[in-house]
Order: C-alpha cells, then structure tokens, then sequence
C-alpha cells in the first residue's frame, strides 16, 4: 500500500524523533525478532594459507582515552584539532549531532571560556553559546567590556566546550565521555595559550578541575590546565535562578580585576 505522508510532515516527524533522543535509523525493513536462529547452521571456516600461520586478530576496541590523548596531542593548530575531534571514533555523541561545535571567538583572546555541551540552538549553528544562556552570557560580558567579536586580545574572549557534540536531550554528560574528551580541551588550551580560563558550570570544572559542586567552587581562582581559572555559574542556571545572579556579578568583578592586574 502507497503511503500518504507527505514530505514535511515525514521531515517534521524526523525532526520530532531526533528531539526525542533518537540517534540513528536501524535498518529499512522491519525485523522479526521472534525469529530463532538457525543453530544448526555453522559459520564457514575463513580459509588458510598454506605454510603459513594464521594472521593475529587485532583487538577492536582500544582505550577512548589513550586514542584521545594521541589524536589531540598529534594536532599542530586549531584545524587539525578539529579535524581529529571529528574523526575521533569512540564518542557515540556525534552520531546523534547535526554538527560539530568547536568554538567562537577570537583565538588570541587574552581569556577562554570553557562551557559544557552544546544545545539546541548551538547544534544547529555549529557555534558555542549561541541560544538564550549565550545570549545573556554576552550580556554579562558587555558588562566587563567584553566580547566574543572584540579584535583587541585584552577586550575579546575565546569560547568552546567540554563536548563538542549535544547530547540527547540535554542531558549530563557521562563520566566517559568526560574522560575521552578532556585531551582535546587540554590541547585546545594549550593552541590559544589564553592568560585566564573561565570554568562555566559543574561539567567544565569536573573536566578542568576533577571535581563538582559548582556553588562551592564558584568565585575562587584555582588552576586548570595549566593556567588560572575561575569557576563560574553557567549562564542557563542564571536564567533558571535569577537570584544567583549576584554571585555571578561578584565573579565577573573578580574576573576584570584579575586582567587588569595581569597587565601591570
């Protein structure tokens, strides 16, 4: 029988499924999973040289991070990082994206800010903190003199992510994938060499510090990757707890102060 879903509506109900976490099509036809195997049936034999041994199997899967901190170490400059982030194989995030967030900003900024994963708005831009939490972050900013399309290094910022895929729903990054991604912001820290890093929210000071509980952490300078870095509330707390606005003002206080006295 012919179906009769038209074009946008099958396009809306892929759009529908994706927001619902859904990360790939299995198969076209549909499966019987009642169906037995056939346990009579025996896998052929793969057939042998002769006089020669059989090959040894190579393992296939190796260690996420170890490939990680070989892939980031290897990239020279910004766009081999990002390639290597997109080839990176084991991060199963990126089968569900629509694209790849890498970063914002100008690269000779003299602070990097560090969020956590990207969302809606930023997957479908490809760019950090493009929706409402980055909205009222570049507000925040502006406030300081700030921004991510300053030219001068001392008035700019640089931002990126912990991930750089959304994940389903926006939900928590897992451990692991915290654990695989965190040579890439190492070596994405190291490539831009900013003088102050900005830890934005729980996830980027796990990655960066090795530790949560960002209402204890926030507003007092401590060292990640090498560099100084302030924890900071992420600014979609701030648009769910407008009251913890005031804190994130005294943080932003401490952040200008801290440029200027580099620049003594």
């Amino acid at each position: 029988m012919e179906s009769t879903l038209r074009p946008h509506d099958a396009l809306a109900s892929l759009v529908w499924q994706i927001e619902l976490g859904a990360t790939e099509a299995i198969c076209d036809a549909p499966i019987n999973r009642y169906d037995l195997p056939d346990k009579s049936a025996k896998p052929a034999a793969a057939p042998k040289a002769e006089g020669r041994p059989a090959a040894p199997v190579a393992p296939e899967s190796s260690d996420p991070v170890a490939v990680a901190r070989a892939s980031a170490t290897a990239a020279q400059d910004r766009d081999a990082l990002r390639a290597a982030l997109g080839a990176y194989p084991h991060c199963d995030l990126k089968r569900g994206a629509r694209n790849l967030v890498f970063c914002d900003g100008n690269p000779a900024a003299r602070v990097m800010i560090i969020g956590e994963a990207p969302g809606r708005d930023e997957d479908l831009q490809g760019l950090p903190f493009v929706g409402r939490a980055g909205q009222l972050l570049d507000r925040m900013l502006a406030a300081i003199g700030l921004s991510r399309g300053a030219d001068a290094p001392q008035e700019a910022v640089y931002i990126t992510n912990v991930l750089p895929w959304r994940p389903p729903q926006n939900r928590d990054p897992s451990t692991e994938e915290i654990a695989m991604m965190r040579p890439f912001v190492a070596r994405h820290v190291d490539l831009i060499a900013p003088d102050l890093i900005v830890l934005m929210g729980n996830i980027s000071c796990d990655a960066g510090l090795g530790k949560r509980g960002i209402t204890r952490l926030r507003g007092t300078w401590a060292e990640a990757y090498g560099k100084p870095a302030l924890p900071m509330f992420h600014p979609a707390y701030l648009l769910r707890t407008p009251a913890a606005k005031r804190e994130a003002w005294a943080d932003l206080l401490a952040l200008k102060a801290r440029l200027r006295e580099a620049t003594k």
